[in-house]
């Protein structure tokens, strides 16, 4: 274990220096968008830098509207309601993923059922899913939504998600928080389903601090979710006029400055965080044991948190000690949704593979190396 965290060392160039999981890096004209913010006074909810970046993230993205949002769970608890979720409905997740996907189902009035991982993606598995429809054609009228997660930066089996989906009448909204950057067969992650949500938080490959934005694959619906998280104003020179219960989601002028200078920077940061991938998968090809979680087949991932499964967990958690112990940040994955207090007595279906997964799996040192 003490060859791993010289490697890790080795790789990011600090000796003795602690090492963070994922720092952000801001190396381009952070200080200059955000000195203009504020020497126009413009760092609120309106703005330039807005408008700006949600330009940007659409055109990189390939999606038909892209909207800024104060963080990615107020950005999936607006899509999920736009898509018809509501109080008691249900919702179909994954049990290996970020409370925050849970907690947004939750937000809603919804009731999450968690559904198993395929061991290679950590992704919902599709397979999985559709035996679980299959075993319970009862609540299918009840289910108004799907959210798979994209774990770590790599496509889940979308595609196959949908497509059972589509034969159930399920709308998909896809949590791609961390996907930001990553591509399956040449389509960004997000753009798969009914709607999908970024997360700009400070782990992530670029940051605005706190914000996410909502991508929507039509025109039509991006304008309806762009009023809705801007609460329901109807343009009018001076007056006050709101048509709808909605929320104010928006994101400030000064977040979205920071995400513009880091948009001008990210294919810097996702080719450097490609080349620690690199090195990592090289390195642990000739270690035993230990296995590296690589992206699947016809994903281009930007490698958000690069991760190996130990043998089990004890193992897993001599090495989480022992690398913390030395100043190099590792992590488990999260606790399963099912193993969380609130949640404890939601509907699953055994969780057989993500709860391998949990107890194998750790996240290391992933954040892009470049200097100012």
């Amino acid at each position: 274990m003490d060859d791993i965290i010289q490697f890790i060392r080795q790789l990011y160039g600090e000796p003795e220096a602690f090492i963070p999981l994922h720092a952000p890096v801001f190396t381009g004209r952070e200080k200059e968008y955000l000195s203009h913010c504020i020497d126009t006074t413009f760092v609120s909810s309106v703005g330039e830098y807005v408008t700006r970046f949600e330009e940007m993230t659409r055109d990189f993205t390939g999606a038909k509207r892209a909207v800024a949002v104060v963080n990615g769970t107020c950005g999936l608890t607006a899509a999920l309601e736009l898509v018809g979720v509501g109080h008691g409905d249900r919702v179909l997740t994954q049990g290996l993923t970020f409370v925050a996907t849970a907690n947004a189902i939750s937000n809603t009035g919804a009731i999450p059922v968690f559904i198993d991982s395929d061991p290679d993606t950590l992704g919902m598995s599709p397979k999985a899913l559709e035996v679980w429809l299959d075993a319970h054609p009862e609540e299918i009228p009840h289910i108004k939504a799907c959210v798979p997660v994209h774990i770590l930066g790599h496509a889940c089996r979308i595609r196959e998600i949908c497509n059972v989906c589509k034969r159930h009448g399920i709308p998909v909204v896809e949590d791609a928080a961390e996907g930001l950057g990553s591509f399956l067969d040449g389509r960004h992650l997000g753009t798969f389903g009914k709607l999908g949500v970024l997360s700009y938080n400070g782990n992530k490959t670029i940051t605005t601090g706190g914000g996410g934005m909502i991508l929507a694959g039509d025109e039509e619906l991006g304008g309806h979710v762009k009023h809705m998280t801007a609460t329901a104003k109807v343009p009018h020179r001076w007056e006050f006029r709101h048509d709808a219960v909605a929320w104010n989601y928006r994101m400030p002028n000064i977040n979205a400055a920071l995400g513009c200078a880091q948009m001008e920077k990210l294919d810097e940061i996702l080719a450097d965080k490609r080349a620690v991938a690199a090195a990592y998968r090289d390195f642990f090809a000739s270690v035993d044991g230990i296995d590296y979680v690589d992206a699947p087949q016809g994903c281009l991932s930007n490698y958000w948190l690069n991760t190996v499964l130990f043998e089990d967990r004890k193992q897993r958690d001599e090495f989480l000690a022992r690398s913390n112990d030395a100043g190099v940040m590792t992590r488990p994955l999260w606790a399963l949704m099912a193993d969380l207090p609130m949640y404890a007595n939601h509907e699953n279906d055994g969780l057989k593979n993500a709860r391998d997964l949990a107890e194998r799996a750790v996240n290391l040192p992933s954040g892009p190396r470049l200097k100012p």
